[in-house]
């Protein structure tokens, strides 16, 4: 396969003109491009120098904050296109009949690094989907696997925090990122897909894709179900072993990015196929588990995938920083026919999210073309960057000069729910926490994916503290004894090795 991403400035002279004049970021075309205003060649500058004054002040402001999470990443466009008739189970127009084409947008990241990272590290991979709808933006933000770490939004700075560097030594500390997992063992499932072959996708045209949450759709008769959604890679799982992730590492850290890039840019289009699993209200009432606890999956024998449709990625970025770095997802943006569950984890990113982005991007990130939906009339006015502040429309609810109103559809498609229970703060950290995980390393991994998933254990918990290590192992042992005695056999192998 070609290096498109090596070529990308020749590709651009040979299809472009070199006819037009630099100008100022106001039109004006500059004279002299390579040299600033100055009294004679050896004198001081000149403030009226507005060109030189215009491009420090754009250069000095031209890096934003980067995401607090998910910081590295690949962006690319395409279509997603409805195979399946889902219509029973959801209103949304997005699926409304076969056949159907939504413009989307994607962003495949790392979780953990910070924007110069590596593409290769361990680590789990975000997987975030925006689909251009007639009913406007509909965000779904997941992962490449089906679970999370914790079931509780509280925890997540804390989790995040064990994740990132020492803020004493700014150096990633094993005590850290162990002796929150140890004492929290419901990231006990997550931290054992992390360390099994997954943990490290070989770019991210190879790994699948999935929304984690439990949502609910509601039809066109008012009727709820809940659901999760899967994406299955078209081109099939492939994982980097350790050796080789490492030398990646260090040799092509944009891995990931360029493997993207270049696929699609020679026509290698990557698709994925969609499926949903459904539980109904009664059935989400009697089950064993609880279906909105996020640390756990939806037996498919129990609750099969149901083939809903396909996306294809066909369009690169047009510039990273426009079309990626400002791209901005929220789980909050939902459609008619979709909504959140009692799911705690995707209740607290409700707010988390847009919350963020009113930082990074400011207030009216959703003014941003590749942000934008189709149509917007509301009642949210000026800021910084009001690119689009709808003109002579009233500013004010309600009015008799031809505002917005309220949409009957969309209230038909958002029913009342009960809610009932004492409000208090429930600590869920001593629910099942190992059923599932015992179920994953028992049954879904052969025997030699769960030698590597010891030795990855291993490579890493022999970095944190001894009282640590014996944690983790006593958790371990609780998915199955002979993974917590392996663990320890090869902890000690180690600390021989090292005397």
């Amino acid at each position: 396969m070609s290096d498109k991403v090596a070529s990308q400035l020749a590709d651009y002279k040979n299809n472009s003109k070199n006819d037009s004049a630099v100008t100022t970021a106001h039109g004006t075309p500059i004279g002299e491009k390579d040299a600033v205003l100055t009294v004679g060649p050896r004198g001081p500058i000149l403030l009226q120098d507005n060109a030189f004054v215009e491009e420090m002040a754009h250069f000095d402001r031209e890096r934003i904050p980067e995401r607090v999470v998910h910081a590295k990443g690949a962006g690319a466009f395409g279509y997603f296109e409805v195979t399946h008739d889902i219509t029973k189970y959801t209103a949304a127009k997005v699926f409304s009949n076969i056949g159907k084409k939504t413009p989307i947008a994607i962003r495949f990241s790392t979780v953990a690094g910070e924007a110069g990272s590596a593409d290769t590290v361990r680590d789990p991979r975000g997987f975030a989907m925006k689909f251009y709808t007639e009913d406007g933006i509909w965000d779904l933000v997941g992962n490449n696997t089906p679970i999370f770490f914790i079931r509780d939004p509280i925890l997540f700075p804390h989790f995040i925090h064990s994740q990132k560097r020492n803020p004493q030594t700014h150096v990633k500390d094993a005590n850290m990122f162990w002796d929150f997992v140890t004492l929290r063992p419901e990231t006990t499932h997550q931290i054992l897909f992390v360390f099994s072959d997954r943990g490290i996708p070989d770019g991210h045209r190879h790994m699948n894709g999935y929304g984690s949450h439990t949502f609910k759709l509601v039809n066109a008769e008012g009727k709820t179900v809940y659901c999760k959604f899967h994406h299955k890679t078209d081109q099939g799982i492939r994982n980097l072993d350790v050796k080789k992730a490492d030398e990646l590492s260090g040799t092509n850290p944009d891995y990931g990015i360029k493997d993207l890039y270049n696929a699609i840019a020679t026509g290698n289009y990557p698709s994925w196929t969609t499926y949903i699993q459904v539980m109904t209200m009664e059935q989400a009432a009697a089950s064993k588990f609880n279906p909105f606890d996020l640390t756990k999956i939806w037996p498919q024998g129990d609750y099969p995938l149901i083939p809903v449709g396909k996306f294809v990625l066909n369009r690169n970025p047009e510039n990273y920083f426009a079309d990626v770095e400002q791209i901005a997802f929220s789980p909050a943006h939902m459609i008619p026919g979709i909504e959140p569950s009692p799911d705690k984890m995707l209740l607290g990113r409700l707010f988390s999210y847009g919350d963020t982005h009113r930082h990074r991007l400011g207030t009216n990130y959703l003014q941003l073309p590749v942000n934008c939906p189709f149509k917007v009339r509301n009642y949210q006015r000026d800021g910084p960057q009001a690119v689009s502040n709808q003109g002579g429309a009233p500013n004010y609810h309600p009015n008799s000069f031809n505002g917005p109103d309220a949409d009957s559809r969309a209230k038909a498609l958002s029913p009342p729910f009960a809610v009932s229970g004492e409000a208090t703060r429930y600590d869920s950290g001593e629910e099942d926490n190992y059923s599932q995980p015992r179920i994953f390393y028992q049954k879904t991994l052969d025997q030699g994916a769960r030698e590597r998933l010891i030795s990855n254990i291993v490579g890493h918990l022999k970095d944190a503290a001894d009282f640590i290590q014996e944690r983790a192992i006593k958790n371990f042992s609780q998915v199955d004894a002979t993974l917590g005695q392996k663990l320890a056999e090869g902890l000690k192998t180690h600390r021989r090795a090292n005397l």
